[in-house]
């Protein structure tokens, strides 16, 4: 994978509406990666460009992929709940489905 492929996978979690979160794999879908949730994972640990809403991004089952207690987990559960996404034990508990529609054009008016 090169910086083309790395831009659109940021260009996807830069479209992630305020309390809204996809899974990693969702991610690489949307980007035209499918099957490639690992190395959206891998891409998102190592090299998170500044002002990224990395924080909308999770593991499929809609738990944050940091350790409990972590830095990182207290960073990302804060960023959620700042946007009025509910967690808890580490678990978002709605997670609101973005159509293709709304990831290309927006969320309804």
């Amino acid at each position: 994978m090169d910086s083309a492929d790395e831009a659109k996978v940021w260009k996807v979690i830069r479209a992630i509406p305020a309390g809204t979160v996809l899974g990693y794999g969702e991610v690489g879908r949307l980007a035209g990666f499918p099957k490639r949730a690992r190395w959206v994972a891998k891409l998102l640990a190592s090299k998170t460009p500044a002002g990224l809403p990395w924080h909308r991004v999770l593991r499929s089952d809609g738990k944050i992929a940091f350790a409990e207690g972590s830095s990182g987990y207290e960073r990302q559960l804060a960023a959620l709940k700042k946007e009025g996404v509910e967690v808890r034990n580490g678990r978002v508990l709605k997670k609101r489905v973005v159509t293709e529609d709304e990831h290309l054009w927006g969320p309804p008016v």
